[in-house]
């Protein structure tokens, strides 16, 4: 293995080590983000909103948590503020502006 990548490796292993769950969660969340994201980008100019903003609103709730039980105030400040965010496009979409 090279040496560059020596240290992200264990400091994947020491997560996954502190907090299973955790990881589990933020692993679920990013691939989640980054599904969205895919599909935003392939079915432009016509995404499937109503699809994807229950997906990124269940991925945000679930960085949150994990921002939480880490005790991080920036990044759970950031994630409370996307769920929110998300939540109002959703209801906006739904019924109407």
């Amino acid at each position: 293995m090279i040496d560059i990548f020596r240290p992200t490796l264990e400091w994947i292993k020491d997560d996954w080590a502190s907090n299973r769950v955790r990881f589990v969660i933020e692993l679920l969340a990013w691939a989640c983000s980054i599904g969205c994201s895919i599909t935003m980008a392939v079915t432009v100019p016509n995404p499937p909103l109503l699809a994807l903003y229950p997906v990124w609103i269940t991925a945000c709730a679930m960085y949150s948590w994990a921002a939480w039980t880490r005790k991080s105030f920036g990044m759970l400040a950031n994630y409370f503020l996307l769920t929110a965010i998300d939540i109002t496009g959703m209801v906006r979409l739904l019924y109407g502006s």
